[in-house]
């Protein structure tokens, strides 16, 4: 059974979307915070953008959190609450001047202006969190259940007849043949992202709920190399080398850079890549 794969960009945002404008309308409708004695179409059209407005802050912060973190060296966990707290800020202002609509409202005091502020990241923190959370629980395969209920069909090995003759072992997956077809075969880079691997090909990029390992095992006769501990670039994808002190990066033909570690340098210099 090959690995679950993520929705299509586009299609996983107009779910959210539509997820996120549910939350906003039963939220109007509800009234929370003192909210009900505001006109319904009022109460629908902030909760929705609050809702919209807090989706476009928060979602991206565990995706960039995971993108930047080998290449600043730094945890993952510590640049997600950089971003909540970063993300707090126009979020605040929003959540303070939202409700008015356009009938004005003096800005608050600083001790009132931090007290909201952090009442923000305290929320955001935990939206940040489930949406994490639920990520990872999506992404992982649903085969326990199925495999447990199709044991119990499973007849004894007793009233299993044996084959005439060996079965042939299946055919290794292509890593390739995981990527959706509009991405084409172009394979320029392998970039580890948590436990996913984004694929970037020459029309765009995909993740691939896959070890950088398994899917470096799976890319057969394309000629590349792994780079860094995180990346794996194909040869003939490498535009130019930049060179930053004892910092090395490749500059790929789709413009993104691909660090190479130190302890790579020399193999590939030997190797003629730079």
């Amino acid at each position: 059974m090959t690995p679950h794969q993520p929705k299509p960009l586009a299609a996983r945002i107009l779910s959210d979307l539509a997820v996120m404008t549910v939350i906003g309308v039963i939220l109007g409708l509800i009234g929370p915070l003192g909210s009900f004695e505001d006109p319904l179409p009022l109460r629908l059209i902030v909760w929705t953008g609050f809702a919209w407005i807090g989706y476009a802050l928060y979602a991206p912060i565990d995706t960039m959190a995971v993108r930047l973190a080998p290449k600043l060296q730094l945890p993952a966990w510590g640049l997600r609450i950089a971003g909540v707290c970063l993300a707090s800020l126009p979020m605040a202002v929003v959540v303070y001047l939202l409700p008015a609509m356009g009938r004005g409202r003096e800005w608050p005091g600083l001790e009132s202006a931090i007290t909201h502020y952090l009442y923000v990241v305290m929320v955001g923190g935990l939206i940040t969190l489930a949406n994490l959370l639920v990520q990872r629980a999506l992404a992982q395969p649903a085969v326990v259940a199925v495999a447990s209920s199709e044991a119990k069909l499973e007849p004894t090995p007793a009233a299993i007849a044996p084959p005439p003759y060996p079965p042939a072992p299946p055919a290794p997956m292509r890593f390739l043949d995981r990527l959706p077809p509009e991405l084409g075969t172009d394979l320029i880079a392998l970039e580890m992202e948590d436990h996913y691997v984004r694929a970037h090909t020459a029309l765009g990029s995909e993740l691939v709920l896959l070890r950088m390992r398994d899917a470096v095992a799976e890319l057969g006769g394309i000629e590349g190399a792994q780079v860094h501990r995180s990346w794996w670039v194909a040869r003939g994808a490498v535009a130019d080398v930049k060179r930053e002190g004892r910092n090395i990066r490749l500059l790929l033909d789709n413009g993104i850079e691909a660090p190479v570690s130190r302890a790579n340098v020399t193999p590939l210099k030997e190797a003629g890549w730079f």
